[in-house]
């Protein structure tokens, strides 16, 4: 039998690379964990968490305007963003040193160094320049921002890595992107008191979304005031003697702001990394193929989280991790479950959904019962807000079965993860109809629904 330095070698120290390391020298293995940046990857360094800290703080105009409506004398208030990235970052260091002693405690050495696979069974550490052997190999590195490097211009623009740690708050921003990442910035900044321009190539936002909720997000931010530029992208940028940046749009328009924001996706982080030369199939931007179990073509080299690109969110890495564990070291091959992933948008509002989009459902399912509500919650009517909430339940009429959940509005994340696990265990509509109803409660609609909006036959509407 072979003798390796490790049992497992995992290259990338995130959700998903830290939580398969931590476990498996839990049980007894030799791990080691090399990760060239901070532990904590994305979704804990600058990613998920600093963003969800930056939605709290942009939250507090809108209190702050609404206390007035409850009978509250609010006085003049303002915005310290050197104050809020310090107090982020203290946090960020906490969460950083908690996943680095779940390592530790366990026994698994740690590397802060970039690594890369030169072989079936070899890793090298490249400022090192050591070459060691283990039976498993784990990449783990996630994905990074598209750097849009064919617009000219690119290098005066930001990233979303970069937004967290800006030296000065931007008065003025042009965003390019529709998706969740370039939708919860634009909020975020928009709510602070940032203006903010969204250019995106298509004429709606969100694309894979239902339809009813791209809508009706995309009405709500126009109301506060952000503009779309759709059917547009970015031609050039260029960078003023003031330090704004001039963005001529494709369509001939020219904007000023201070930043730039270029947030149109992200590409699987497997650049350098050796793997094309070990073997590893990848696919043309870079992400790993993996079959059913994780596992690359190469036995011994498996793969988790965003650079396999399948759900790129933090919670599927962990539970590809996870199952990566039974699979490998407690003898119960077990296959990630990417069916019903509640997802949640932090937008403003926010949004919560689970399952299939209305045109998704219709191309699946031949009848379909659709039940939509649209009204203002509870909690804006005494401040006389303009900001309606959307509630959307799809069921399968011909089994009865509740195949999809959709919510924009507020705590719509929070309602995601509990109808997550009811959808799971096969809800169906009549499930829905005898839950009594929280009252007074903006997720009480989701039970008092009983009669369809309209159904859907063959892929057409009948109203």
């Amino acid at each position: 039998m072979a003798e390796f330095d490790y049992d497992l070698f995992v290259i990338g120290g995130g959700s998903g690379g830290v939580r398969a390391g931590r476990v498996a020298a839990s049980l007894g293995k030799k791990v080691a964990v090399a990760e060239e940046s901070r532990f904590g990857g994305t979704c804990v360094i600058r990613g998920c968490v600093p963003k969800k800290l930056m939605v709290y703080a942009s939250h507090y105009p809108k209190y702050l305007e609404d206390a007035s409506g409850y009978g509250w004398s609010v006085g003049e208030t303002s915005f310290d963003w050197s104050r809020f990235v310090a107090a982020k970052d203290k946090e960020i260091a906490r969460l950083e040193g908690i996943y680095q002693k779940g390592l530790e405690n366990n026994g698994a050495e740690m590397f802060h160094e970039r690594a890369s696979v030169t072989g079936p069974n070899t890793v090298r550490l490249e400022a090192s320049g050591r070459e060691v052997s283990a039976e498993k190999i784990l990449v783990a590195v996630g994905g990074r921002p598209n750097p849009m490097t064919r617009i000219a211009g690119h290098e005066h623009c930001i990233v979303s890595d970069d937004v967290f740690d800006l030296a000065e708050f931007p008065r003025s921003m042009v965003i390019l992107g529709a998706g969740y990442i370039a939708l919860e910035f634009a909020c975020i900044f928009a709510q602070l008191g940032t203006q903010v321009s969204v250019v995106l190539r298509g004429t709606e936002i969100l694309r894979g979304f239902d339809g009813d909720v791209r809508a009706h997000l995309h009405g709500e931010m126009t109301k506060k005031g952000i503009a779309f530029h759709t059917e547009n992208n970015i031609g050039k940028v260029e960078l003023l003697e003031s330090g704004k940046r001039k963005v001529t749009l494709t369509g001939g328009e020219v904007l000023e702001a201070d930043q730039v924001l270029l947030a149109a996706g992200r590409i699987p982080n497997t650049g350098s990394l050796g793997l094309r030369e070990a073997g590893v199939e990848l696919k043309w931007d870079g992400e790993i193929v993996v079959d059913e179990y994780s596992r690359t073509n190469v036995e011994s080299i498996y793969a988790v989280g965003d650079v396999t690109d399948r759900v790129n969110l933090t919670p599927v890495a962990i539970h590809e991790a996870m199952c990566f564990i039974d699979t490998v070291y407690r003898d119960n091959p077990t296959m990630p479950d990417h069916a019903l992933v509640p997802t949640a948008v932090f937008s403003q509002p926010e949004i919560g959904t689970v399952g299939l989009g209305e045109e998704e459902a219709a191309e699946r399912f031949p009848n379909l019962n659709v039940y939509k509500a649209t009204f203002r919650p509870m909690k804006y009517i005494l401040p006389g807000r303009d900001e309606k909430m959307l509630m959307k339940i799809i069921e399968d009429a011909d089994s009865g079965k509740v195949i999809g959940v959709h919510i924009v509005g507020p705590d719509s994340g929070e309602m995601a993860q509990l109808l997550g696990v009811a959808m799971k265990m096969g809800a169906r509509k009549e499930d829905f109809d005898r839950t009594m109803a929280v009252h007074p409660t903006a997720a009480e609609e989701l039970v008092t629904m009983y009669s369809p909006s309209y159904r859907v036959v063959d892929g057409v509407r009948q109203d």
